[in-house]
């Protein structure tokens, strides 16, 4: 007999036919001699109906507060499940995130989980029943409710799977898997069978929105294989696991996007020591995250310094360093919201030359000139205008043999 954590997303969960349709394939998974667990997001377009209401009554409502209403979405999700697995004669509870005494800090809208205690969820288990887990919530030391953000149900479903020491943990979305570039905008990108927890890292950090990258970060520290797959027909999946020698043979696994960016340029800044803190310390201390940053230095002992950070805060970053130029000296701020973000990622790039060279060139071929550029062991990221993002997508994905045969 396994242990296995099922999650299925709000998609999977949209209406009563389709929470039908998953409560089949987890008696199936239980009638195999499995004890199973599943974790459920709110039903799609629940969260957004919520933080819409809200927004009627005030225009920025408080975050504790928020947290109580978006946890009703998946209250609703598991107790109709119960119900359904109840009435097929499966022994079911159904249990919200303080139940299954799912613990975080108190960051409100996006709180880190710190601790499940897992036993009662092992008792129930024991008693036979189909555990049905509230995905995306939490509760703090003060018994506050938390929610732990966009993507949360993920992560709530590895780390019930860590806690519970799971065999398997299965992510249940509205695709079939993990491919090697985003299927509609490349009809040559095909199904991943297996990659590595890295791979999936960097994937999830620049665009790929099959996984939360927090979900991913717990499933490497805590070695939880995850098999992320359709629950709309029975084909297998793609497992996301340690890389083995035979991943380090493919030099890359993935093309991704993203047109989620902007670029904000200070120009002519005065190259001394601090100034860089001096223009994005206050970034940080508004909460905005800074992705690619380049500097380049100029005569007369002056700088040009570019960050990228994420659209949706690219009024109020722009506010920020406008502000920050003044006081520092810097000549003029420039912003731009129309890029894009490509990147090819494989854990065989530590072992090939040559990648960088390839994609500079395929992007030249195709004259797509490259704004900014970063790197890790593993991915080459290359920022562009947004017009040329599909274009290169594709010729990347050819160049370097990802094509379906």
């Amino acid at each position: 007999m396994a242990l296995i954590v099922q999650k299925y997303g709000g998609t999977s969960v949209g209406d009563l036919d389709r929470i039908r349709n998953v409560a089949k394939r987890v008696v199936r998974t239980r009638d195999a001699g499995n004890d199973v667990v599943v974790i459920l997001s709110a039903m799609s377009g629940v969260t957004d109906q919520l933080i819409s209401m809200a927004g009627n009554i005030c225009g920025t409502p408080d975050c504790r507060e928020m947290d109580v209403l978006l946890a009703t979405g998946e209250q609703t999700t598991v107790s109709l499940m119960a119900m359904t697995l109840q009435a097929m004669g499966y022994k079911a509870r159904s249990m919200l995130g303080h139940q299954a005494e799912i613990l975080t800090d108190s960051s409100y809208n996006r709180a880190r989980i710190q601790e499940i205690g897992a036993r009662r969820i092992r008792d129930l288990l024991g008693q036979g029943n189909i555990v049905v887990v509230a995905g995306f919530q939490g509760v703090d030391a003060q018994g506050d409710i938390t929610t732990l953000g966009r993507g949360g149900s993920d992560t709530s479903a590895v780390a019930v799977a860590a806690a519970l020491n799971a065999d398997q943990c299965e992510i249940y979305t509205d695709v079939d898997g993990i491919y090697t570039a985003d299927p509609n905008i490349c009809a040559k990108a095909r199904k991943l069978s297996r990659i590595a927890y890295d791979e999936m890292l960097e994937m999830a950090s620049l665009g790929a929105k099959v996984l939360q990258i927090r979900s991913v970060e717990f499933a490497k520290k805590y070695n939880v294989p995850l098999h992320v797959r359709s629950s709309f027909n029975e084909e297998e999946g793609t497992m996301v696991v340690h890389e083995d020698a035979n991943m380090e043979k493919v030099v890359v696994s993935g093309v991704t996007h993203n047109k989620n960016e902007a670029r904000i340029t200070l120009r002519k800044v005065p190259d001394k020591p601090g100034i860089a803190s001096k223009i994005l310390a206050p970034i940080a201390e508004a909460g905005i995250g800074v992705d690619m940053i380049i500097q380049n230095t100029r005569l007369s002992h002056m700088t040009d310094l570019t960050f990228t950070v994420p659209k949706s805060d690219f009024g109020a970053a722009m506010e920020i360093e406008k502000k920050v130029a003044g006081e520092i000296g810097a000549e003029e701020v420039l912003g731009d919201e129309d890029i894009a973000k490509v990147s090819v990622i494989g854990v065989g790039m530590r072992s090939h030359s040559g990648v960088a060279s390839k994609m500079f060139a395929t992007l030249s071929a195709e004259n797509i000139n490259i704004l900014m550029i970063s790197t890790s062991e593993i991915r080459i990221s290359c920022v562009i205008e947004e017009k040329y993002t599909e274009l290169a997508v594709r010729a990347l994905h050819t160049a370097f043999a990802l094509d379906n045969e």
